[in-house]
């Protein structure tokens, strides 16, 4: 289990031949940077989406950065997003010079608790970052009133959802903006880095293409404003456009062996997801919760078996972003579940034997707790 714990090299072994036929298409074509596997893949993740325009950039933060810039966040304004995420959702906050400000989250789905974000939105609010975190979606009508009556744009962060839903709608779809990561490990893994902003928006879409180009309409053109180097590379894109075709399957097979884990656990302690009331969780891991958290994890390493946490240290707590003022207590629900949540192996190339292997050696460190 440990060589393996991501899936990647029995996924490569499956798909070798496809994977090193995109490599070799993109060589092959004389274009390396923003050619037709990028205009192609972003116009299939766009359709995908049900959006009107995608820009495929180098990675998952430039993805947000970009988004916020885009969106006209910048320096002094606020934005009220989660600590229980990657600290990129967050740092990328910080790059453009606003501030992040920090809701709790819902104990049992520990999604960003809405409820909380209209007591923290001040006249120097500028935008809403939900981050629909572990495979489903944040209950995005609240935010979208609050967005409506208060003047803010919403950049949803769905590094984490690729293919989920929330009431019938696509994450991605529901705010100004939305951003994408393809690093290897995602639902949607490209074979490096990747990212992608999408919008409905002509403007911002111009906008996006302008600063991932340092800020060019064009090559060598005159920079109105300062950009960035944050093209998706053509490899990189040639190869997303191959497992796009198979992200519906990627899908199932998640939610396949999410529902075996859920009728294994049943009663043993271990609490398994909550799915949020409309939404269709794509699983990107499967999170539970236990309060001997550490000790399942030790023990169940004695048998090779690695279990991650997801998040262990919540943002506000960590020594980067001291200056934000927070203390640990200051999110009492996030904090608390810092110290019990964990994930379970996840990736479609999961066995079922060893899914089975797994979920016995649970319950047996489980039943003796």
């Amino acid at each position: 289990m440990t060589q393996h714990v991501w899936g990647y090299l029995p996924e490569y072994e499956k798909e070798r031949s496809e994977i090193l036929e995109a490599v070799d298409a993109v060589f092959s074509s004389g274009q390396l940077v923003l050619g037709k596997s990028v205009r192609g893949f972003e116009q299939e993740f766009a359709d995908y989406h049900g959006v009107a325009h995608c820009v495929g950039v180098d990675n998952g933060t430039n993805a947000i950065v970009l988004g916020l810039r885009a969106l006209g966040v910048g320096p002094g304004d606020e934005v009220i997003t989660v600590s229980n995420t990657a600290a990129p959702t967050v740092i990328a906050i910080d790059a453009i010079g606003a501030k992040p400000v920090f809701v709790d989250i819902d104990s049992d789905t520990y999604l960003m608790d809405v409820s909380q974000v209209a007591a923290a939105i001040t006249p120097r609010t500028k935008c809403l970052l939900p981050v629909h975190l572990y495979g489903q979606c944040v209950d995005m009508a609240p935010l979208e009133a609050l967005a409506a009556e208060h003047d803010l744009v919403i950049l949803e962060d769905c590094a984490q959802a690729h293919g989920a839903r929330h009431h019938g709608r696509i994450a991605g779809s529901m705010g100004k903006a939305a951003a994408f990561s393809f690093y290897p490990t995602k639902v949607l893994g490209a074979y490096g880095d990747g990212g992608a902003t999408v919008t409905n928006d002509a403007e911002v879409d111009a906008r996006l293409r302008r600063l991932r180009f340092y800020g060019m309409e064009d090559r060598y053109y005159v920079i109105e404003t300062p950009g960035h180097n944050s093209r998706l590379d053509e490899v990189q894109a040639e190869i997303l456009r191959r497992k796009l075709t198979r992200l519906d399957e990627y899908l199932a097979c998640r939610r396949a062996i999410a529902a075996r884990y859920e009728e294994a656990l049943a009663g043993s302690g271990i609490v398994t997801p909550v799915l949020a009331p409309g939404n269709d969780h794509v699983y990107y891991v499967y999170v539970v919760r236990h309060p001997r958290r550490d000790q399942i994890i030790e023990e169940l390493k004695r048998h090779d078996i690695v279990l991650n946490i997801s998040y262990p240290w919540p943002v506000h707590t960590q020594s980067g972003f001291s200056h934000l003022g927070y203390a640990k207590d200051d999110l009492p629900v996030t904090s608390r579940l810092a110290e019990e949540i964990f994930s379970l192996p996840m990736y479609p190339s999961l066995t079922d034997t060893d899914q089975e292997r797994v979920i016995e050696k649970l319950l047996d460190v489980a039943g003796r707790l």
